[in-house]
């Protein structure tokens, strides 16, 4: 998967607060969602309003928040620490350790690792049994 394709990704899963996300799909995400912003804000300042900037930045609220909460179940955690950032000088740092994180090494609450292949045929093989 290359970088555009992990951006594209989480317009895909637009509403998705379930399941899990790797960190190249948010960090992707992030970076390319900077870009946008940068070039947004710099052609809202020629024109001297920030409409394309606002309406940009309400149409990636939602999708920011999914990718934040399916990244903070990758890393085993729920998606309410996304809160901790409320918490005064302190909290963004704290998200930011955990979105920096390595995935949770095997099948959570929240699915399967993305990260491992063969987590899919396991999990399969698993119900098979049962």
């Amino acid at each position: 998967m290359g970088p555009t394709d992990y951006y594209l990704q989480v317009f895909k899963k637009y509403a998705d607060f379930k399941g899990r996300a790797r960190r190249s799909e948010y960090w992707y995400f992030a970076l390319f969602n900077l870009i946008v912003m940068c070039i947004l804000v710099a052609i809202d300042s020629m024109t001297g309003s920030f409409i394309l900037t606002g309406i940009y930045y309400l149409g990636v609220l939602v999708p920011s928040l999914a990718v934040v909460a399916r990244r903070l179940h990758d890393t085993n955690r729920s998606a309410w620490w996304f809160l901790i950032t409320f918490v005064p000088l302190v909290g963004g740092f704290i998200l930011l350790y955990f979105m920096v994180q390595d995935s949770h090494p095997t099948t959570n609450q929240w699915g399967l690792n993305p990260k491992d292949p063969h987590a899919e045929i396991d999990d399969i093989a698993d119900h098979l049994v049962e």
